[in-house]
């Protein structure tokens, strides 16, 4: 059934589509690659997404049907073919966890352990049920409460539906500069997309525990050298347990990161005797000062790219000025270096 083209909107000067009779397809929401859509009978605010009834859209669709149903992924409540696309109808949901750490400038570590619980989850199925995720980053990830305490894996965009679980042995090099692993800027490599994600964990739990990325540059070519060398700075202010986690998950070598079911049992994702009774909101202690930083998140600092094989060919024009450049030293917190 093809849409078929309305000439109002609710927002004036703006234009809709109406979706199988029932959905209007509204603006597109910024930073994200989702519309807003109102079901014309319940009036409903939901989200859609708008994929090609070709082979991208096909392994989206083959992708969600593999983990229907996890509570931490977001599910697909209709969809409606159209002659040339495919619009999949998803909940509503109350910004992402790029906005939120940016506005926030660094999460406490109580909070983003709740956060990050849910995140792995996410992401343990999906590598449970044969998929590997590609382009792990805050940005994917959707808050579905107001209030901000829960998180869904906002679609399946990009993953890899493996065709046998055990070999997840990818070569494309499709990911965001800021949250690419080691491996992938090899050039003419196949490489673990497993553990590709795993370090794509490593930043993100990095970024909401410090406030900016663990690899920065003034330039993208020294941005990827220290991503190719896997050196990075913790804060002294983090709990020892936080930087192990961290440390476990950016190691440089994919082989030696360690899994989602080894993160869901880390002592600092089982987390204190406190909060495991309930009470998550800790006493204040060194782990858990605030820490001075010097640049923020940006907006648009996660775009997506396609990378090409080799880091040195990848011009500045590709990417645009999506990671702004962050100063590494910060005279009121001391740092530790680590070089895995």
């Amino acid at each position: 059934m093809a849409p078929s083209s309305l000439p109002g909107h609710p927002r004036e000067g703006q234009s809709a589509s109406l979706l199988g009779g029932k959905y209007l397809l509204l603006d597109e929401l910024e930073g994200s690659s989702l519309h807003r859509c109102l079901d014309i009978t319940t009036h409903e605010e939901l989200v859609c997404k708008v994929v090609s009834r070709e082979s991208s859209g096909q392994s989206l669709l083959a992708a969600h049907y593999r983990v229907d149903g996890h509570p931490r992924i977001n599910p697909i409540q209709e969809v409606v073919v159209g002659q040339k696309n495919i619009y999949l109808m998803f909940p509503p949901c109350h910004g992402d966890m790029h906005c939120y750490v940016r506005t926030r400038r660094r999460l406490r570590e109580p909070n983003a352990r709740h956060l990050f619980r849910q995140i792995v989850s996410a992401v343990h199925e999906a590598h449970c049920k044969g998929i590997v995720l590609r382009d792990l980053k805050l940005r994917k990830f959707v808050f579905t409460d107001e209030s901000r305490t829960e998180v869904k894996l906002e679609s399946l965009e990009d993953a890899v539906v493996l065709e046998d679980y055990a070999d997840d042995l990818l070569s494309d090099k499709h990911g965001c500069p800021a949250y690419v692993s080691p491996e992938i800027l090899k050039s003419n490599t196949q490489y673990s997309g497993r553990a590709a994600d795993m370090w794509g964990l490593g930043v993100m739990l990095y970024t909401m525990l410090v406030g900016r990325y663990p690899f920065h540059g003034a330039e993208h070519s020294g941005l990827f050298a220290k991503i190719r060398r896997g050196q990075f700075s913790l804060p002294d202010s983090l709990s020892s347990r936080a930087k192990c986690l961290i440390k476990c998950l950016l190691r440089k070598e994919p082989n030696e990161r360690i899994s989602t079911e080894d993160v869901l049992v880390h002592p600092w994702m089982v987390g204190s005797h406190r909060e495991r009774g309930g009470h998550r909101r800790s006493s204040p202690d060194n782990s858990d000062q605030s820490v001075p930083i010097s640049s923020s998140l940006t907006p648009g600092s996660e775009s997506e790219v396609l990378l090409t094989s080799s880091y040195n060919n990848i011009s500045h024009a590709a990417f645009g000025d999506n990671i702004r450049s962050q100063q590494s030293n910060n005279n009121t917190t001391s740092e530790t270096t680590n070089s895995r």
